[in-house]
């Protein structure tokens, strides 16, 4: 059996005398990609922190690629090969569009903290970030300071920054939050594209972005895993519309 490309065992948070995750076990396999729903509340965000590192967990595991990352700062987490959106757009509004994606390829490209380096003299880092933004459909607005996108552009050139470093694992939240239903069968097709041949975990409130991306759909319920499984399974599952949905949302809402 291949080493799941993201594994988390049994894994808790607590805060205080509150537990939020109650010991989820989930294996994401390379290449896959599954989606995370639950009602608010439910954990979802949480568990984005505890994987990414933002978070320590209470107890449990988290692997990637087979290494065990719990409990290891971000930074070295992102090295390892994971990266990571937000529900709020984190880009640098004063940098245009190019520079963005060129902050965010120097280091896989090996220039860490090399100080005496001239970024317009480095050929490689320029051309990884014009890779990117022409997949991400931004070329041409390359010169545009990032805070004069419209939202839709900069979660587009959010997503351009989470995996201009060539991380094999990406995690996003709530990619399309806050767009209309043109932007967001657009930011579908751009994160289908973008994705391919990588691991998405993606936590969505948008039932159609679920099931037009996932491979599987994850469900947690008060810091519990409920379901994974397939999109059609999950669409069945009467547990899930029960939890989910409160019993009585007809089944057109998980289609």
């Amino acid at each position: 059996m291949n080493t799941p490309a993201l594994e988390l065992r049994q894994l808790k948070k607590r805060f205080g005398q509150t537990e939020i995750i109650r010991g989820i076990d989930l294996q994401v396999r390379p290449g896959e990609r599954v989606a995370l729903i639950g009602p608010n509340g439910a954990g979802k965000s949480t568990l984005f922190n505890l994987i990414s590192g933002r978070f320590a967990p209470s107890s449990g595991q988290v692997l990637l690629n087979g290494t065990e990352v719990t409990g290891m700062p971000p930074y070295r987490i992102n090295r390892l090969g994971l990266s990571r959106s937000f529900q709020i757009t984190n880009i640098f509004h004063q940098l245009s569009v190019f520079e963005n994606l060129r902050c965010a390829v120097l280091w896989s490209l090996g220039y860490r903290y090399s100080f005496w380096h001239r970024l317009n003299a480095l050929r490689d880092a320029r051309e990884r970030a014009e890779e990117v933004m022409e997949a991400i459909g931004l070329g041409w607005r390359r010169n545009v300071a990032a805070g004069s996108l419209t939202y839709a552009e900069q979660r587009a050139l959010e997503i351009g920054i989470t995996i201009a470093g060539g991380a094999s694992v990406i995690l996003l939240d709530e990619p399309t939050a806050g767009m209309s239903r043109s932007e967001s069968d657009a930011a579908v097709e751009l994160i289908a594209r973008v994705t391919e041949g990588r691991t998405l975990l993606m936590v969505e409130h948008d039932m159609s972005v679920v099931f037009g991306l996932a491979d599987r759909i994850a469900v947690v319920v008060y810091g519990q895993l409920l379901a994974c499984d397939t999109p059609a399974a999950i669409r069945e599952n009467a547990e899930v519309q029960e939890a989910y949905l409160g019993g009585h949302a007809p089944q057109q809402e998980l289609a």
